[in-house]
C-alpha cells in the first residue's frame, strides 16, 4: 500500500513557506511515497501547481487529513488540524513545542507521531535536517537587508570628490546562525561590524566572518549543545551596562539572541536605545518570543526619542523574517524535511527507526504520548492547571 504523504498550503498569516518544492516531490516520489499536494500550496514560494503534477505531485483542491499517512507543514498546527489526522499518521514540521502545548496534547491524543524540526539533534549527520539553522540564515540576512532600508546613510566606505563618507558602524548581539548571517551581510554590505555573544567560543566565527568581537567581563554561558544559557538576572543587569557604549556607538544594531525553550533573554533598554544616535536603526529578530530590545513589537516600526529630545531611533521587530524571502526559504526547509522523511523511508514504506538518535531525537509524540520530557513535563503541567480551573467552587 502507497505511503499518501500531504503537503497543505499554510493558513497562518503572513506564512508565504512551503513545506516541499517540485525538487523534493521528486525526491520523495522516488523514495516510493505519493504526494499530495494542495492546490496553490507553493504559489506565494514562486511554485505553481502545473510545477508539482510535473514533478510527479498529485494535486488535490483540499487535502483529507483523514485518509493522510503523513503530513509536511512549516508552521505549528492547529490543535483541530491535529485531532482530524488518523491515528498513527506521521507528521514533520515546526512546532514550536514549548508555546503550541495545545497541539502537542492534541497530538498525543490523537495517536500521530510527531517529529519537530526545532529538536533535530544538533549532530554532523544531521545537519542536512537542521531547519532551524537553514531559516536562521535567511533571517540573519533579511535583518541586515531591513536596517539598510531605513538608514539614512550609506553602510559602505566612500571617497569622492566631495568628500568621504565614513563607513557605517554595525552591531550584532548573539552571534549564532543568524547572527553570523548578519554580519556577514553587513560586511559585504562594507559596514564595519562588531560583535557579541555570551559563548566565549563565538570570538573565532565572528572574526572568521571579518567582525571584530566585543569581550565583556561576563561568566561563561555556554550549554550543551553550543546554545547560549540564560544569565543570572544581576549578570543580565550587568552585560546589559557594559553593552551600552558599544550600543550607543552603532549607527545599526541587529539583536538575535534566543535560548531554546525560553523567552528571549532582554539585552537592551529604552534608555540604551535613546542613547543612540539621530537616525539610528535598531533590528530586534527576536521580537516574536519576547525581544531582545525592551518595547519591540513584531511587524512594528517604533520611532523612539533620543535622549536629547532632537531626533528619533527606529526600532524594527521582525515578524515571519524567514517568510519575508519565501522562495529560498521554501527551498532550504524544504529539503530538511525531505531528508528526515527519507531517514525513516524505506522502499515505500515510513517506518522510524527508534534506535536512530536523530529519529528518536526529533520525535515529539508518539503512540498517544509525548516523548520529548521537557514538552510532556509542561503539557503535564498545563492539564494540571486546566483540572484545578474545572474544579473550582465544587465541594
Amino acid at each position: 500500500m502507497t505511503v499518501k504523504l500531504g503537503i497543505a498550503r499554510e493558513r497562518r498569516a503572513g506564512e508565504r513557506r512551503v513545506a516541499a518544492t517540485p525538487e523534493t516531490v521528486k525526491q520523495l516520489v522516488g523514495l516510493g511515497l505519493e504526494v499530495l499536494v494542495e492546490t496553490q500550496a507553493g504559489a506565494l514560494a514562486g511554485h505553481g501547481d502545473e510545477e508539482y503534477r510535473h514533478a510527479g505531485a498529485k494535486i488535490l483542491p483540499e487535502l483529507d487529513l483523514a485518509e493522510l499517512d503523513a503530513y509536511a507543514h512549516v508552521r505549528p498546527m492547529e490543535p483541530s488540524t491535529a485531532a482530524s489526522l488518523r491515528r498513527g499518521a506521521i507528521t514533520v514540521g515546526l512546532a514550536s513545542p514549548s508555546s503550541e502545548l495545545p497541539t502537542v496534547r492534541a497530538l498525543a491524543e490523537a495517536g500521530v507521531t510527531s517529529f519537530a524540526l526545532e529538536l533535530v539533534p544538533r549532530i554532523s549527520r544531521a545537519q542536512s535536517m537542521d531547519a532551524l539553522t537553514s531559516q536562521a540564515l535567511v533571517a540573519g540576512y533579511r535583518c541586515v537587508l531591513e536596517a539598510a532600508m531605513r538608514l539614512p546613510r550609506f553602510f559602505p566606505l566612500y571617497m569622492t570628490a566631495a568628500g568621504t563618507i565614513p563607513p557605517a558602524r554595525v552591531l550584532v548581539l548573539g552571534v549564532g546562525v543568524a547572527g553570523l548571517q548578519a554580519i556577514g551581510t553587513a560586511k559585504r554590505l562594507g559596514a564595519r561590524v562588531s560583535a557579541n555573544d555570551i559563548r566565549p567560543s563565538s570570538a573565532e566565527e565572528v572574526a572568521s566572518m571579518g567582525g571584530t568581537f566585543i569581550r565583556l567581563d561576563l561568566e561563561t554561558a555556554e550549554a550543551a549543545g553550543g546554545y547560549a544559557r540564560e544569565l543570572s538576572a544581576d549578570r543580565g543587569a550587568l552585560q546589559r551596562q557594559l553593552l551600552a557604549p558599544h550600543v550607543a556607538a552603532a549607527d545599526v544594531l541587529i539583536t538575535t539572541a534566543a535560548v531554546p525553550g525560553r523567552p528571549a533573554p532582554l539585552l537592551v533598554t529604552q534608555e540604551m536605545v535613546q542613547g543612540m544616535r539621530n537616525g539610528s536603526v535598531v533590528v530586534d529578530l527576536a521580537a516574536e518570543s519576547g525581544g531582545n530590545v525592551e518595547g519591540s513589537i513584531p511587524g512594528r516600526d517604533l520611532h523612539v526619542p533620543t535622549a536629547d529630545g532632537e531626533g528619533t531611533v527606529t526600532i524594527v521587530g521582525m515578524k515571519d523574517a524567514a517568510s519575508a524571502m519565501p522562495a529560498d526559504a521554501s527551498r532550504l526547509y524544504a529539503k530538511n524535511v525531505a531528508n528526515l522523511l527519507a531517514l525513516m523511508t524505506r522502499d515505500g514504506i515510513m517506518a522510524p527507526d527508534w534506535e536512530d538518535e536523530v529519529v528518536a531525537g526529533t520525535c515529539l509524540t508518539h503512540d498517544g504520548e509525548v516523548r520529548h520530557a521537557p514538552t510532556a513535563e509542561a503539557v503535564a503541567a498545563l492539564a494540571g492547571a486546566s483540572s484545578g480551573t474545572d474544579n473550582e467552587g465544587v465541594s
